[in-house]
């Protein structure tokens, strides 16, 4: 391997250059004190003068930009620098001064080569893309990508201008409007990167790449070349992409249309129109409520990450046992082994229980397989670490054990004893249970200290969110343990009070079940599905009680009323659909009708119905009598009072938990932040209001709770 660095002519605390022997230079990138790199405003000179400085040395044939971080080459541009702009034009500057700094290295006199290792997402991409070639390593954290989108902006440093130029604009248009991180290979294949290798050789392979000189540029498809270099191409395009991302955002996303616009715009015109457009539009965006509220959930959630939820450190985890082969032992399985790379046993009272959770991840990584995003190879070594059993033969070697069987509460505690019993006190046993209080699962604990909630949401490997419910014997080292489990699985995780529903559930409760009393009074499911869905919530209440199965969505609801009161009550007429064996989806038999049973018509692909037996079943008649508006007030005004309780008695820590369970856990739309940002956006006082005059209404089980009632006399907001 040829010798790096021999000499070293600038250093900073970010940018170190030196010369190989091969007179190639070059950049690392290193953020002393980070984790991952990112770019900050004060590099942009400290950048141009490491630039100059190579310029000037002597023989030099070309340089390589690297990262002295691992897993990282750069991770995006600093976030919260967008938090300090007050205007527009300040954030334009900042958009401004990063597509300077790259148009610089884009014509450097020499070529530039961008060596990637690790994750290059946003502001590290767009810098990557003004070099003259990129090289990436086989790393699987090797990721690229262009995230903007989902904090409500656009890549501000001549991304949506280089891209499109370099991988053909339907191509870029997918990346950039979902931002979709894409691996090594598939950016070799999109004309992203120039070649992937072993990490090991990464900087030879671009120094080589540089003396031998650059590869002629990919030549995009004969489509590709219409739809963005004719008026009739761009026109076909663009209106179509207008089309379904409207579908999708039902505007709701300004963004994702300010993309269209820009990349059209410097199509159609010239790169450097693009480049004043894509400032002006990032400018504009940064200001706007709807990236303040996603800025918001990223630093959120990025606290949560750094945060262990206890005053302990955790301890090392290196074998976890998991009760129960169904669907939600089988996707924490899929999760622990997956993401986590840890060993998972599981046990079940039945071979046929084992089999159906281990093939839940053989499916899994099968169809990552025929995507070509997992080789044979990796799903076979993943596979390899899980294992089952009918006994506990396996589980002495366990930290944790999750629980994830029927919701009884005796089989539970005989669990914990079995537990203790294998571990002799030094297993932690986490619940998931939904409805159960943890205290009562410990009552008969040998070691109350190590029992815990871990409650997750179904789909387990798709939804991101966990709740950790201690009870008040629960150990500090069994709570910072359990949240740094539920990290390594992927998760964001939140520490919840051990009452029944916990948090998430308790907000949904009572959201759901205006949802049937509306029903019952004869609004159609459709219409009220409809209301919340154009509010923003990926799918309405009745359809979601269908997903997570009527039957389970309705046993937490007498648990409810028992301990907070009739407000939690749905109304009796629901009983007349449990009765009639409707679980929902899982067995095709719900508010909506399923293939099997479906009507002799056809309503389209996608499309889904309601089924006219429930409106029999209630014997009602269907129509529509309330405007979406209210449908969504009477649902959402509810949750909101919930969310209140449940921060006054304790149950989240603070409202920035409340907005991350809500949003992660139940789907709350995103541009609004979450409940507590949103009652921020309408004001205490406001919110009060409106629930007096739904209870006016309605009935007692709108009154805003005392904290609110407190809270909006002096105006007072949930943040500062």
């Amino acid at each position: 391997m040829m010798e790096q660095q021999q000499t070293t002519l600038e250093k900073s605390s970010v940018f170190q250059f030196s010369v190989r022997n091969d007179k190639v230079g070059v950049i690392t990138i290193d953020v002393i004190g980070d984790k991952v790199n990112t770019l900050k405003a004060e590099f942009v000179q400290q950048f141009q003068d490491v630039l100059k400085q190579a310029q000037q040395h002597s023989g030099v044939k070309g340089l390589i930009i690297t990262s002295g971080k691992k897993e990282s080459f750069i991770a995006g541009a600093d976030i919260s620098m967008i938090a300090d702009c007050k205007t527009k034009e300040e954030a334009s500057a900042l958009a401004k001064a990063g597509q300077d700094l790259f148009t610089q290295i884009e014509n450097y006199p020499l070529p530039v080569v961008a060596a990637i290792n690790g994750v290059c997402l946003g502001g590290g991409l767009e810098l990557a893309l003004a070099c003259h070639g990129r090289i990436c390593s086989d790393n699987s954290k090797t990721r690229l990508g262009l995230p903007e989108v989902q904090l409500g902006l656009l890549p501000g440093s001549g991304g949506t201008q280089r891209l499109p130029r370099l991988i053909g604009v339907t191509s870029a248009l997918d990346m950039i409007l979902t931002g979709r991180q894409v691996n090594a290979k598939r950016a070799l294949k999109l004309g992203l990167a120039d070649d992937v290798v072993s990490q090991d050789i990464l900087l030879d392979v671009a120094a080589k790449w540089i003396l031998v000189g650059k590869k002629e540029q990919r030549k995009h498809s004969m489509m590709d070349r219409f739809l963005a270099n004719t008026t009739l191409g761009r026109n076909i395009l663009f209106g179509q992409a207008k089309k379904r991302t409207l579908a999708k955002t039902k505007g709701h996303y300004p963004a994702a249309e300010r993309i269209l616009h820009v990349i059209e715009r410097g199509l159609e015109k010239d790169i450097q129109t693009g480049f004043k457009e894509e400032a002006n539009a990032f400018g504009e965006l940064a200001m706007t409520p709807v990236s303040s509220a996603l800025r918001h959930l990223f630093f959120a959630s990025t606290a949560l990450k750094n945060e262990t939820g206890s005053s302990e450190k955790p301890d090392n985890l290196h074998h976890i046992g998991i009760l129960g082969g169904g669907l939600m032992g089988g996707g924490i399985a899929f999760v622990t082994a997956t993401k986590g790379n840890l060993p998972a046993r599981i046990k079940d009272i039945s071979d046929k229980g084992i089999a159906q959770a281990l093939n839940y991840s053989w499916k899994a990584l099968s169809a990552k397989v025929s995507k070509k995003r997992l080789s044979a190879r990796e799903r076979q070594r993943q596979m390899g670490l899980l294992s089952g059993s009918l006994d506990y033969s396996g589980f002495h070697q366990s930290n944790i054990v999750v629980e994830a069987v029927f919701e009884d509460l005796a089989l539970k505690q005989k669990m914990v004893a079995d537990i203790e019993d294998v571990g002799k006190g030094k297993i932690i046993f986490a619940s998931n249970t939904s409805s159960l209080p943890i205290h009562k699962i410990a009552e008969t604990a040998k070691y109350p200290e190590k029992v815990i909630g871990l409650h997750y949401f179904s789909p387990v490997e798709k939804m991101p969110l966990v709740e950790v419910i201690p009870h008040e014997n629960t150990d500090e080292k069994t709570i910072a343990t359990t949240v740094d489990f539920a990290k390594k699985q992927g998760k964001v995780a939140i520490v919840v009070g051990d009452k029944p529903g916990f948090y998430v559930n308790r907000i949904l409760a009572p959201y759901i079940s205006e949802a049937l009393t509306c029903l019952v009074q004869g609004e159609p499911i459709e219409h009220i599905d409809k209301a919340l869905v154009q509010f923003g919530f990926p799918v309405g209440p009745i359809q979601l009680l269908d997903e997570v199965g009527i039957d389970i969505g309705t046993k937490i609801t007498p648990i409810l009323v028992d301990a907070f009161g009739e407000r939690f009550a749905s109304p009796p007429a629901v009983d007349a659909i449990i009765a009639d064996d409707r679980k929902g989806r899982k067995n095709g038999r719900g508010f909506y009708l399923y293939a099997k049973h479906a009507l002799p018509f056809s309503l389209g692909k996608n499309k889904k119905q309601p089924d006219p037996a429930i409106y029999r079943l209630l014997q009602i008649k269907p129509k529509n009598q309330h405007s979406s508006s209210e449908i969504t007030e009477r649902c959402l005004l509810l949750m909101l009072n919930e969310a209140v309780r449940c921060l006054d008695e304790n149950i989240i820590k603070q409202p920035r938990d409340g907005d991350i369970g809500a949003v992660f856990g139940i789907g709350f739309p995103p541009f609004f932040g979450g409940p507590f940002r949103y009652m921020d956006s309408m004001g205490t006082t406001k919110v009060a209001e409106k629930l007096n005059q739904l209870a006016d209404k309605y009935g007692e089980k709108y009154r805003p709770c005392e904290r609110l009632v407190e809270m909006a006399k002096r105006n007072e907001r949930f943040y500062d």
